[in-house]
């Protein structure tokens, strides 16, 4: 098989394309730049996704793996060689299930591979299952190393043994251990434990079966014991039944003589009411006492309300005359606090005019001095120079003279306005006996807060008097309606020591009433009661004898004895059943005897199988010595080439785990021993063998994944060397992140150099 094309959308792939050459193919990519992603495409193509594979932890399943980044379907396309003819394969989505579609047809046409199926492709193109092809022509990243599996096992020995494929070593041994283990594991798997555990049932059945009817008999004889003494027992019962059904009636006849006494004694009281007329409902009559009562506190609380105005109208005319202030005749607190505010503008508006001709003067007596400064200079000047003109005749010295005068007269004028305009405004304070507005306004809030007390006083006197006349206005009515009420029962009522008498009267008798009326409800109910409970009179008198056990003893007796007989019952039932679901002793008896021979016979297979897995072990062994040099020799020339000459021989477990030996060391050492480069060289010496073994000629691509990153640049030119020269026999793909390939095999005509965009 060889490959030319694939398209793949496909992971990071989104709608790639890699064109391959014959023999070696260095692909050269950097990290992140798909090599790993091309060779996973190319065994997904081949072998299909496990679309049942699952996300562990540290592990993401292939489906969600190489799901396209671009969230496009996962699809792909690869043509190649195979039987002499081009042929181009298809994988794309089915369903919900990536890469589940597939078609196979010959390149150029959409003439069907016949043979080709989504299941069997890899198969049929590379030449051996799956697991096969992992461990041998396919390296992945990080995984140089070879594990074994039985289908690795089987082919490399039927291919180097007799060519047969159909059973490996390590399944005969897993069916023969297998068949070991149901016979003698335990319990639930090995035939001859649960056979063992049966017959063991069956002998516990047999002893069991043989208690179980002497229980029988015992629990028969004690329950026959019980239930006479029962018998008994409920006898005595019924005796003391009837001895409290005796005592039951003569409280019941008693009952009724004291309800026919109660409802004479309501009789009585209601022909005494009836002389009096008829009174009200026994709530009006409560209701007109708690009137009667609420009258007797309003006067206490009329009298005390009248003392109150009393006091409240003595604290007003004392307030009152607190607020006369002659300062403020007839005005309000609000009126006083206006006319304070007036005055203060006032007084401000002389304040600032005093000041301003207090500022004009000062304007003045600066401008007074410029004047002489100048004239003083005037005069220097004019003696220095020997003039004798007049100063008065000099324009020069005539105008500083000038403005001394303006100066003096203005600074004169503005002085005494400015004391006119403070006379005014110490006028406006004068007759309010302050010295300044914050005085005045101070005077202005203390009559207004003496005001508001006195208008408060006077409101509280009024809201007392109205409070007053309301309860007077309350009492008189109360009064009224109270006598009116009484008036209808006792005519000749008057005031209220009358209508508390009438009242009290009236309920005096109607409390007696009331209280009968219980005395017979009682006794009503106690007679019934008693009735409820069985009793009625007297018809004839029984002779009844006293039982020696009280009831109590009695019910205790009998509660032990029926307990003791449910329970010789329920062990009886519990015998009876265990008897019926335990089985017939005589087919027990047959079981225990076909058991024993079964078990014997199981044991004689155990015996024979044991004996067949030494022999399986023993051919095994010799098997080893048949196909395993021929492994060890091929995997050792190749271990010689690729560090040239110093490991020569490499050996084998046969769970593939591998050891190297040089010319220079006695015994072989470990793939773990190694160096990591060194130990990438023996696995790879191996995995190249076993192609040699499982995959020979041109089945199936090599694909190495950074599988030379740790080799030093001597070993992998001699490693290149090799692929270069296996690559005549079949078509190698190898993926580097470096540049050293592509230099060591520089100027090489049987190397094909690609690099991934």
């Amino acid at each position: 098989m060889r490959l030319r094309t694939m398209t793949a959308s496909f992971g990071a792939l989104d709608g790639k394309r890699l064109e391959l050459g014959d023999g070696l193919n260095v692909i050269q990519a950097p990290n992140e730049g798909g090599k790993s992603t091309w060779a996973g495409f190319l065994k997904s193509m081949l072998y299909g996704i496990d679309t049942r594979d699952r996300d562990k932890k540290g592990y993401l399943a292939d489906k969600n793996r190489y799901q396209p980044w671009s969230g496009a379907p996962m699809e792909g396309e690869m043509t190649l060689e195979w039987g002499g003819r081009e042929i181009t394969i298809r994988r794309f989505k089915q369903g919900n299930a990536p890469f589940a579609g597939f078609s196979a047809v010959y390149t150029g046409t959409q003439e069907p591979v016949p043979e080709l199926t989504a299941a069997s492709c890899g198969q049929l193109l590379v030449g051996a299952e799956r697991e096969v092809y992992e461990r041998s022509a396919f390296i992945g990243q990080s995984g140089v190393a070879v594990t074994a599996v039985p289908e690795l096992e089987r082919r490399i020995a039927a291919l180097a043994t007799t060519g047969e494929e159909d059973v490996s070593y390590s399944q005969a041994e897993g069916r023969l251990r297998e068949w070991g283990n149901r016979r003698r594991v335990n319990k639930t798997v090995g035939l001859i434990p649960r056979l063992e555990g049966e017959l063991a049932q069956t002998e516990d059945k047999l002893a069991r079966l043989e208690r179980t009817s002497e229980t029988i008999a015992h629990c028969t004889g004690e329950r026959a014991a019980l239930e006479r003494a029962k018998q008994e027992l409920e006898g005595e019962r019924e005796l003391h039944r009837r001895l409290k059904q005796r005592e039951l009636n003569a409280r019941f006849a008693q009952a009724q003589e004291e309800l026919d006494a109660a409802q004479g004694a309501l009789d009585a009281l209601r022909r005494q009411r009836d002389t009096y007329g008829p009174l009200p409902e026994r709530d009006l009559l409560k209701r007109a006492q708690g009137e009667l009562q609420y009258l007797k506190v309003l006067d206490g609380e009329i009298g005390r309300d009248e003392a109150a105005v009393r006091a409240l109208e003595q604290a007003a005319q004392a307030a009152a005359g607190a607020a006369s202030d002659p300062r403020f005749p007839g005005m309000t607190g609000d009126e006083a606090a206006q006319k304070a505010g007036e005055v203060r503008r006032a007084w401000e508006q002389d304040m600032e005019r005093a000041d301003a001709f207090r500022r004009r003067a000062k304007l003045g007596l600066a401008a007074l001095g410029a004047a002489a400064v100048c004239l003083a200079a005037f005069l220097c000047v004019h003696f220095a120079i020997g003039n004798e003109l007049s100063i008065l005749r000099s324009p020069v010295g005539l105008g500083p003279c000038v403005a001394a005068v303006l100066g003096a007269g203005t600074a004169v004028f503005c002085l005494l306005r400015s004391r006119g305009a403070g006379a005014d405004a110490a006028a406006l304070l004068g007759p309010w006996g302050v010295d300044s507005p914050e005085g005045l306004e101070k005077l202005a809030q203390d009559y207004r807060e003496r005001r508001l007390a006195a208008d408060e006083a006077a409101r509280r006197v009024q809201e007392a008097r109205r409070a007053l006349e309301h309860q007077k206005a309350r009492r008189e009515s109360g009064q009224r309606d109270l006598l009116g009420f009484v008036r209808t029962f006792a005519p000749e009522t008057d005031g209220l020591l009358g209508c508390s008498a009438a009242l009290s009267r009236a309920l005096g008798l109607e409390d007696e009433l009331r209280a009968a009326r219980e005395r017979l409800e009682l006794t009503r109910r106690r007679r019934d009661d008693l009735a409820a409970q069985g009793g009625q009179p007297f018809q004839t008198l029984e002779l009844l004898h006293q039982p020696e056990n009280t009831p109590e003893q009695t019910e205790r007796a009998l509660a032990q004895v029926s307990i003791q007989l449910s329970q010789v019952e329920r062990e009886l039932a519990a015998a009876q059943g265990e008897q019926r679901s335990t089985g017939d002793p005589a087919a027990l008896a047959a079981r225990r005897e076909e058991l024993r021979e079964e078990l014997e016979r199981r044991k004689l297979e155990l015996q024979a199988i044991t004996t067949a897995l030494e022999a399986l072990k023993a051919a095994n062994a010799r098997l080893q010595e048949r196909f395993s040099p021929e492994l060890n020799r091929l995997a050792g020339a190749w271990m010689e080439r690729l560090t040239g000459g110093k490991y020569a021989a490499v050996s084998l477990t046969r769970e593939l785990e591998a050891s190297a030996a040089g010319g220079d060391s006695l015994l072989p050492r470990r793939a773990i021993a190694l160096s990591r480069g060194t130990a990438d060289q023996l696995y790879l010496a191996v995995r190249l063998a076993v192609c040699q073994l499982c995959l020979p000629g041109d089945s199936a691509p090599l694909v190495l994944d950074d599988a030379l990153v740790n080799f030093d640049d001597a070993r992998l030119a001699l490693a290149l060397d090799a692929l270069a020269e296996l690559g005549r026999e079949r078509q190698i793909l190898l993926f580097t992140c470096q540049g050293r390939e592509r230099a060591a095999l520089a100027g090489r005509k049987d190397a094909v150099f690609l690099t991934l965009s």
